[in-house]
């Protein structure tokens, strides 16, 4: 299925509004690797933010706006990103009377292409934006020896303590399942239970470096990785990824939080 996608493939930019350029991809893809059903463990939300949007008025004059997207985890599909970046493109040469009839427009489009219903908030871009940062300890500082990048779970240990803590590391890197291309990212981890040991969790996030697969993936596998092995009573795992081509993603997963103020971090 990902051979028929756009990502790997020349791209022709369409400068005229073309929904049909959105390709879904079944979560089921990833989810049955991790031996995932319905019966989802954790609920969230994939928060992407575009950053490249513009389309014409009606008298011609082009209008910008910056965008927010909000898919929920249980929609069947997302939308591969490069065909969601050719999407948003395919508005700069067509005319729309008003920025809400873009939002709608938009909304309709991707809610067909995920299965469910998304939520789409366009802003002006003279609006203020907050830079974000994730609370808690940061995991980067420790002083380690690292010789694996390949996902190794051996690496999460738990230990007899029993705490309430939020870790968080900047030094996610994975690559695109089609292309091979390098996506960055931080990611935030909360959780109730017995203590996981930080080195062990450092090592096992450095592991991720060669792994394969798209950023939602990627923190359901971290999420359902850490609830086997170190078994939290309550867990959180959200990641926020840089932009490419003007857009970022964050997914995040928890089975007791709900969903955060999307504020992004510095890198972002």
């Amino acid at each position: 299925m990902l051979k028929e996608s756009p990502l790997g493939q020349k791209t022709v930019y369409v400068e005229t509004y073309s929904p049909d350029l959105l390709y879904p991809i079944p979560r089921t893809i990833a989810r049955d690797k991790l031996g995932l059903d319905e019966n989802l463990p954790f609920s969230g939300v994939d928060q992407w933010t575009g950053f490249e949007l513009s389309w014409l008025n009606k008298k011609g004059k082009p209008e910008i706006a910056m965008a927010e997207f909000v898919f929920p985890h249980n929609s069947p599909n997302v939308v591969e990103s490069k065909s969601f970046k050719l999407y948003l493109n395919s508005f700069n040469q067509s005319k729309f009377d008003s920025m809400e009839m873009v939002r709608s427009r938009m909304q309709i489009d991707l809610s067909e292409a995920a299965g469910g219903k998304v939520e789409v908030k366009l802003a002006n871009v003279n609006s203020k934006v907050e830079i974000g940062f994730f609370e808690g300890t940061c995991l980067d500082d420790q002083d380690i020896e690292v010789s694996v990048y390949e996902p190794n779970t051996d690496f999460l240990k738990k230990g007899s303590e029993f705490v309430e803590e939020c870790v968080y590391s900047h030094l996610v890197k994975s690559n695109c399942l089609a292309t091979g291309q390098p996506d960055w990212g931080s990611v935030l981890i909360k959780y109730k239970g017995n203590k996981i040991d930080h080195e062990g969790l450092l090592r096992y996030i450095i592991s991720l470096r060669r792994h394969a697969g798209f950023a939602e993936h990627l923190v359901e596998q971290i999420y359902m990785d850490i609830l086997k092995f170190c078994k939290p009573e309550k867990l959180t795992v959200h990641g926020r990824y840089t932009r490419r081509g003007g857009l970022d993603i964050n997914p995040f997963r928890s089975n007791f939080e709900s969903v955060p103020l999307n504020q992004r971090l510095p890198r972002q």
